[in-house]
């Protein structure tokens, strides 16, 4: 599935920064082509579901707090 993002570009020094102005992603490159690629990369990593590699022990801990 396609989905379409507006994106903003500038350049900062030798680098390209290209910021998604739909969700807080951003990323930059060489050129701005580069950027935008990058980008769009960073993107699918963003909504892509994570995977859990090991199943963690889940446990509740008793804490003491003291006022002050």
């Amino acid at each position: 599935m396609k989905q379409t993002f507006k994106a903003s570009v500038w350049q900062e020094d030798d680098w390209f920064v290209a910021q998604c102005l739909d969700v807080d992603v951003a990323s930059q490159g060489e050129t701005r082509e580069e950027a935008l690629e990058n980008l769009r990369e960073a993107i699918q990593l963003y909504f892509t579901p994570p995977v859990a590699t090991n199943i963690h022990e889940i446990t509740s801990i008793e804490v003491e707090l003291y006022a002050a």
